[in-house]
């Protein structure tokens, strides 16, 4: 039996973008990949995501908001920077944990520029939808990019 790559997908706020990694990651490689999440600071799961994830059949409802201080005990395979400002603030990894930084847009922040609920819940979709499609190439991509 093959050892599972420890990932961790780190964001600012460990409320969005990053939980939706882990979520794919366990939906989609959990036969492969040890899925955690975790941010800078914690913000809070937020309900947006929690929803759209679940109309695209997974349950993110039971993860909840880490600071990534609470992790730096687990031996990470890799670290997946998942926006900017976590990528710039990435503490130090014991170990041999390798940081990967694969960006993208918040969508708190894009939903703040549209009107209506349905326009807003397209941009959590949107994102979604890449995060999927990054997850689907995981661990491949991930080694690419080191």
């Amino acid at each position: 039996m093959t050892k599972k790559l420890k990932i961790l997908f780190l964001c600012t706020g460990n409320s969005c973008r990053s939980q939706m990694a882990e979520g794919w990651a366990r939906a989609l490689k959990g036969d492969l990949i040890e899925a955690y999440s975790a941010g800078i600071e914690t913000h809070g799961l937020n309900p947006n995501a929690v929803k759209v994830m679940a109309e695209a059949g997974v349950d993110i409802s039971r993860q909840t908001s880490k600071n990534v201080s609470t992790l730096l005990d687990i031996p990470f395979d890799y670290v997946v920077t998942v926006c900017g400002h976590a990528n710039e603030n990435c503490p130090f990894f014991p170990g041999s944990a390798k940081v990967v930084h694969v960006g993208f847009e918040d969508p708190p922040a894009m939903a703040k520029r549209v009107e209506g609920e349905e326009a807003k819940l397209d941009c959590y979709r949107r994102v979604r939808d890449e995060i999927q499609k990054f997850v689907e190439k995981l661990p491949g991509v991930i080694s690419e990019r080191q």
